[in-house]
C-alpha cells in the first residue's frame, strides 16, 4: 500500500538546512517526493510510500534538523501520484 502527504511547514525552516536534512531522511527510508522552500518563509514537502515512513517523515517535519524551529505543521492526504524519488527543489 502506498499514500501520499502533502505538509506544510511554518516556523524558522529556511536557512536551516531544513531541505537537506529532509531528503537525507525520505531518501533513508525509500520514501519519495519533494522538499521545497516557500515565499512565505516555510517549507513544503510531499512525501510519497509506505504508510509508516511517509508517517515517520511528518513525525520529522514537526522537530526538523537541529537549528530549526517549527511552529506550525499542517498536513493534508493526497491520492498517490507514482513518484520514484526524492527531489530538493
Amino acid at each position: 500500500m502506498t499514500v501520499r502527504k502533502r505538509v506544510q511547514v511554518e516556523g524558522r525552516v529556511q536557512g536551516v538546512f531544513f531541505r537537506d536534512g529532509c531528503a537525507r531522511e525520505a531518501r533513508a527510508l525509500d520514501v519519495s517526493g519533494f522538499v521545497r522552500n516557500r515565499g512565505d518563509g516555510g517549507v513544503e514537502a510531499v512525501f510519497e510510500g509506505d504508510p509508516d515512513a511517509v508517517d515517520h517523515m511528518v513525525a520529522w517535519c514537526h522537530r526538523g534538523p537541529p537549528r530549526a524551529v517549527v511552529t506550525a505543521v499542517l498536513v493534508r492526504v493526497e491520492e498517490p501520484q507514482g513518484d520514484h524519488w526524492f527531489a530538493v527543489r
